[in-house]
């Protein structure tokens, strides 16, 4: 009886192990599909910023979607989010934007370091933006949460930096503008795009594990046979 309980638990793990392993093969082809439509995306012509009409249709399907606004700046409305870059420790410098099709959207204009966040005022003449629509980071970063009553931001969570400011009704998402030919600052076009695949590692190494341990099982069952 010992040993048929003690070869049912040793079945039941192989095949658990071997369920993990094909579950991380599912999960490789789930995360190449999403690397190749992102992919798509970033190098596809920009297209009309969505407006109100689409705003109940965006998911994060629709994130590095390539896009364009034309509008006016609200530079006395910005907000200042933390940063680490490669250009060092700093922020994300989100304006909003009030569109020609009159909707705002938060703009991430791109990355100051720490000496340039205070800076003189600036103009509101209408621009043309292109870059990547992004989704809200709501909460805050890791493990700092956004402090929204003394306005100090760790993630560019939109609905909460909209009402912090008096904004009003925006767009459910942020747009990371590409980087302009102008020196100086803010610095645009740092967005990082990077998705860790390391589920075909993972696989074989469940399916290794499965195998050393039907192999342990099979070896101790023959050895007490003969015993």
């Amino acid at each position: 009886m010992r040993r048929v309980v003690l070869a049912g638990l040793a079945l039941l793990a192989i095949a658990g192990l071997v369920a993990l392993g094909f579950w991380q093969l599912e999960r490789r082809t789930w995360k190449l599909s999403l690397i190749a439509q992102v992919e798509h995306r970033l190098s596809a012509a920009p297209v009309a910023a969505p407006g109100p009409a689409g705003w109940p249709r965006i998911g994060r399907d629709a994130a590095y979607t390539r896009v364009a606004l034309h509008g006016s700046y609200r530079h006395d409305r910005e907000t200042l989010v933390q940063a680490v870059t490669n250009l060092g420790s700093g922020y994300w410098v989100l304006t909003p934007l009030v569109t020609d099709r009159g909707f705002t959207v938060l703009v991430n204009r791109g990355f100051v370091p720490p000496d340039h966040k205070a800076r003189p005022p600036l103009s509101s003449v209408p621009v043309t933006v292109t870059g990547l629509l992004r989704i809200s980071e709501p909460g805050g970063g890791f493990l700092r949460s956004n402090d929204v009553a003394g306005n100090r931001w760790y993630s560019r969570d939109v609905s909460a930096i909209a009402a912090r400011h008096g904004l009003g009704s925006v767009a459910p998402y942020f747009v990371d503008a590409d980087s302009v030919s102008e020196p100086g600052w803010p610095r645009g076009g740092l967005t990082v795009i990077a998705f860790a695949n390391n589920h075909l590692q993972y696989a074989l190494t469940w399916f290794a594990m499965a195998a050393m341990l039907a192999g342990v099982s099979l070896w101790m069952a023959l050895g007490r046979g003969r015993a």
